[in-house]
């Protein structure tokens, strides 16, 4: 297999999981939160209820980076599936242009740039689920 081909297939599949389990976390959390309204369990002091609020925003966050990882993945597929790595990123580019998420540019950029700026996101999906998580801890606890 060709190495951009390998480096690419990886890549769809660290962002495809990445997408994944973060994804099953917050619905297994607001499961669990709405098991707890349901049983009566949660408490209704302003508190616990502003940190409710403070771990519903970075849920939501996760999700919607979740789905940009999964979006992602399938571009990196996408630029696996061509014989040279610069046909394969102008093919993305390309993707990416005419569904208007993002303007041509001037020259294409590598594999390893891109994979850089899919660690970017899972970098900031990883901090909005530790928000999340903490919020949830706080709620849990109270």
């Amino acid at each position: 297999m060709i190495p951009h081909r390998v480096g690419a297939e990886m890549a769809a599949r660290r962002a495809l999981l990445q997408a994944a389990w973060p994804t099953a976390t917050v619905l297994a959390l607001a499961a669990f939160a709405v098991a707890r309204c349901i049983a009566g369990v949660t408490s209704t002091a302003p508190f616990v209820a502003m940190a409710f609020v403070t771990a519903v925003l970075p849920g939501l966050l996760v999700l919607a980076l979740s789905a940009i990882l999964a979006f992602d993945a399938l571009l990196f597929r996408v630029a696996a599936s061509y014989e040279d790595e610069m046909k394969g990123g102008a093919a993305v580019d390309d993707i990416l242009a005419r569904m208007r998420l993002k303007p041509a540019p001037a020259e294409t950029r590598s594999l390893a740039d891109r994979i850089a700026g899919t660690e970017r996101l899972i970098r900031r999906q990883r901090a909005a689920l530790a928000a999340l998580l903490a919020g949830s801890l706080i709620v849990v606890l109270a």
